[in-house]
């Protein structure tokens, strides 16, 4: 069996991510190493994502140590990736995804609607910032960065009345207990990618993906690609108000994508069935673009509150 060395972010979720990886490969017999690898998006915690303007801020580190050959593969959570890799890199394999929905936590309300005037919500993400001013214009929201847990200990501390997240890192790690809430993809569109891992490896090193091949889901691989390939359409990065959620619905795909102000006050929606993943994710882009998607993005680019292009 192969000796294959895992390169990762250091952060929790990150690491709870390689090891559960690494622990999935030792069952095959292969001897696994891990590295963990600090990015840009690691060393900026004081600025709200939207606003550093980095591409590739949680990737670039972990590519530059996979094309050295320092370590062979990499464990991403796949909506940090670019929609575009360099001719360098590919994905290996997409893992079984986790729950792709934002949650709502709280110590004291069970949910959006029962938030008073003026509550003070914690997010980073122009994505979640959007969809939530257009249901509750009225709330106050705030920049919140940090691993999983100093977010949940700022939601304790009282610094925020409650905090959005992705579920699949909270019930990765098992911290549920403040969940009052699965936001619904209707209310709240998740980000492309969002609950599925991506494991990226040297381009064209078929001996590691074949090691990987076993971690590959049919379902989120489909998914994601036409979640992806909307993303791509859109010229978008990780933290531009852009959503997509995929899934297959009595046998086809169905998409469900927003492009948002990120005051809210305009959120395009569309929502399309197809059976070519790609095909759907490129088209249901196109239609958002020519519904005044294209000046929504050209104004968020402009403000340089989002990163460009790719994330």
């Amino acid at each position: 069996m192969a000796r294959l060395r895992i390169g990762s972010r250091g952060s929790q979720l990150a690491l709870w991510q390689a090891h559960h990886i690494s622990a999935l490969l030792r069952e095959r017999g292969h001897e696994v190493e891990l590295e963990i690898i600090k990015t840009t998006g690691d060393k900026i915690t004081d600025v709200a994502l939207a606003k550093v303007g980095t591409k590739g801020m949680f990737t670039k580190e972990i590519e530059e140590a996979l094309a050295e050959e320092r370590i062979d593969l990499a464990v991403h959570s796949l909506k940090d990736l670019p929609t575009e890799l360099s001719s360098g890199f590919e994905i290996a394999a997409i893992t079984t995804r986790e729950n792709p929905r934002d949650v709502f936590c709280s110590v004291k309300y069970n949910g959006i609607e029962e938030l008073p005037r003026g509550a003070r919500v914690g997010t980073s993400s122009l994505r979640r910032q959007a969809q939530l001013k257009a249901v509750r214009p009225d709330l106050d929201i705030h920049p919140l960065r940090g691993n999983v847990d100093t977010r949940l200990r700022k939601l304790e501390a009282g610094e925020y009345d409650a905090i959005i997240l992705a579920a699949a890192g909270l019930n990765r790690l098992g911290k549920t207990q403040l969940v009052k809430q699965v936001i619904p993809a209707e209310v709240m569109c998740p980000a492309a990618g969002q609950g599925a891992l991506g494991i990226e490896i040297r381009a064209g090193d078929s001996v590691t993906r074949q090691h990987l091949a076993f971690l590959d889901d049919a379902a989120s691989r489909t998914a994601t690609t036409c979640e992806r390939a909307l993303l791509n359409k859109l010229g978008g990065g990780c933290q531009v108000p852009i959503g997509a959620f995929a899934e297959l619905r009595n046998g086809r795909l169905h998409l469900e994508a927003i492009v948002a102000d990120p005051d809210g006050s305009k959120v395009l929606r569309e929502s399309r069935d197809g059976n070519d993943p790609a095909q759907l994710g490129e088209s249901v882009g196109e239609s958002l673009l020519q519904r005044g998607g294209d000046a929504i993005l050209e104004q968020v680019y402009g403000q340089g509150i989002a990163v460009p292009q790719q994330p």
